[in-house]
């Protein structure tokens, strides 16, 4: 048997043959263009991985293991966000030199990022209908639809204390109680600051991509065909959970 070595564990030639620039004569910035796409599908990967932890911790009520769980999730979104600086030291007209080759690729087809979504409850069914990707990834996308989402698990805790979750009114309501005696439940609060730490994270990535991609590339079509920075900007609402958002105007003694 081959003695085991830093290489061989980690897979390094076979990972650093993965980078090939489609450009003939291959352009010198997407090399990094293909490796920072690269790398945000391995912390997706392990996103998910702490995502699924959470799932698990929370169905078992082990909520002081899901800070743990959250502490290294956020940690790993604000790397996500920071890797948009990398990206952004290349310039519109480097990134459009080989940009023609990438069609009709595009992020949209992103099979992690769709699982993260789901999996936060943003299961948006139109989206597979769009997605060109093979059977085995259509099946984890069909699967993640099926499964219990993040929103689903915290609501399943809070019944399980007790608390009213069954209406919109009675999750505000239950929120409130939540946060004003945050003493009295002081784990349900910090599962709460952490949940919408997480969906906050979120959102600041995407609109940090958003402006990214309009930096690079202006009003135009995206690469597969959407609408571009025009389509992105419509996911800037998407929340994971809205009524942690909502809950926020209702708080202290001033509630207009």
């Amino acid at each position: 048997m081959e003695r085991l070595t830093y290489g061989s564990y980690l897979k390094v030639p076979e990972l650093l043959a993965l980078q090939r620039p489609l450009s003939s004569p291959p352009h010198h910035d997407e090399m990094l263009f293909i490796v920072i796409h690269q790398v945000y599908e391995l912390w997706f990967k392990q996103l998910l991985h702490e995502l699924d932890a959470v799932l698990k911790s929370l169905s078992a009520d082990q909520l002081l293991k899901t800070a743990k769980e959250f502490g290294r999730i956020h940690t790993i979104q604000r790397l996500l966000e920071a890797q948009v600086d990398i990206l952004e030291t290349m310039t519109p007209q480097e990134f459009n030199a080989f940009r023609d080759n990438l069609h009709p690729a595009s992020g949209f087809q992103s099979v992690q990022f769709r699982e993260i979504e789901f999996l936060g409850g943003l299961k948006r069914t139109d989206a597979l209908k769009h997605l060109e990707v093979s059977a085995d990834d259509r099946a984890r996308l069909e699967r993640r639809l099926s499964e219990k989402t993040l929103p689903d698990q915290v609501y399943d805790l809070l019944r399980r204390r007790g608390l009213a979750v069954e209406t919109h009114d009675e999750r505000i309501a239950t929120l409130r109680t939540i946060y004003e005696e945050s003493e009295k439940h002081y784990d349900l609060y910090l599962l709460m600051e952490n949940l919408i730490e997480f969906d906050e994270r979120f959102l600041l990535w995407r609109s940090r991509h958003i402006r990214m991609v309009e930096r690079m590339i202006g009003t135009k079509m995206g690469t597969g065909g959407s609408l571009g920075v025009a389509y992105l900007a419509q996911t800037l609402d998407r929340k994971f959970f809205p009524e942690l958002w909502e809950v926020r105007t209702y708080l202290g003694k001033s509630t207009y």
